[in-house]
């Protein structure tokens, strides 16, 4: 990866990313209401809340809430930049865990129960979801003898023929990043929580605004994970990698409406579970057959 594509790439990504962010997040709560049977928001209600939010005066406790909030997106916007552009896997695993600590940072810096709490769990998030992403770059290598992403357009069949078992994985851990139930732990998105808003309870106008883009952003970014596992040397995979990209997200809103919340302990001890099992018999069988 040259200078060049990276800032192609970074410019592509922060301009095109949220907005297909927003209409994902838009489709998601139409798609719940519908489930819900309820008629549920227009498709661009997510602009519009956004777009509220910026002309709403922040009022936050301190001066560094904003900062940190700030640099967690600028780090996620890297961060799919160099995924997009095909950049080393294990770069954008570093950039990405650097956009949660900065999130984490702003959540503590707050002072409150509710945001202390959260930010708590999202530490244990990280931690459970962590392994299985540094396991999936390393079955990413053995695969294609490469971290560079873009190495993935040239194989001669898919990855999810050679690392299925990880592919699985990712799914599981999908949820806990899309921050959807029964995972939805450090950050309420719905009003059965009992954390109020968890780690953005203090957010509030601008800063709240740009940590609903960093959203946007992040879900772009993971679901380009999965579309990963479907793009080889073919033309046509990239509809594929579409296509099973959709099919994943749907699966994931109808967990997000079928289970309940679970307690940390149990994410947690899943979540390593079925990285040990699944991660290292794939990477077992990767190595050794």
């Amino acid at each position: 990866m040259d200078l060049i594509s990276f800032v192609i790439a970074l410019v592509a990504f922060a301009l095109v990313a949220p907005f297909l962010g927003g209409l994902i997040k838009g489709a998601d709560r139409i798609i719940t209401a519908r489930i819900q049977d309820r008629v549920g928001p227009p498709l661009l209600q997510p602009f519009y809340d956004v777009q509220k939010l910026w002309a709403k005066q922040s009022k936050p406790v301190n001066d560094f809430i904003g900062f940190y909030v700030l640099m967690s997106l600028i780090f996620a916007i890297l961060a799919g930049a160099f995924f997009f552009a095909g950049g080393n896997f294990l770069m954008v695993v570093f950039v990405l865990t650097l956009s949660a600590l900065f999130f984490v940072l702003a959540a503590f810096s707050a002072r409150s129960p509710y945001a202390d709490a959260g930010a708590s769990r999202e530490i244990i998030q990280v931690a459970a979801y962590e392994p299985l992403v540094i396991l999936m770059a390393v079955a990413f290598y053995l695969a294609s003898h490469s971290f560079n992403i873009s190495v993935s357009a040239t194989l001669e069949k898919p990855l999810i023929c050679e690392i299925p078992l990880i592919f699985l994985a990712l799914l599981f851990v999908l949820t806990i990043k899309l921050r959807k139930s029964p995972f939805d732990l450090s950050v309420a998105t719905e009003a059965h929580q009992e954390l109020v808003k968890g780690a953005i309870t203090e957010f509030s106008g601008r800063t709240l605004a740009l940590y609903e883009v960093m959203e946007w952003y992040e879900s772009v970014l993971f679901l380009g994970w999965v579309g990963l596992f479907f793009v080889f040397s073919a033309g046509w995979s990239w509809f594929l990698a579409l296509g099973c990209v959709i099919v994943v997200y749907f699966l994931e809103i109808m967990i997000d409406n079928n289970f309940a919340r679970v307690k940390w302990q149990a994410m947690f001890k899943w979540s390593w579970l079925v990285t040990l099992v699944l991660g290292f018999i794939n990477l077992f069988a990767l190595y050794w057959i």
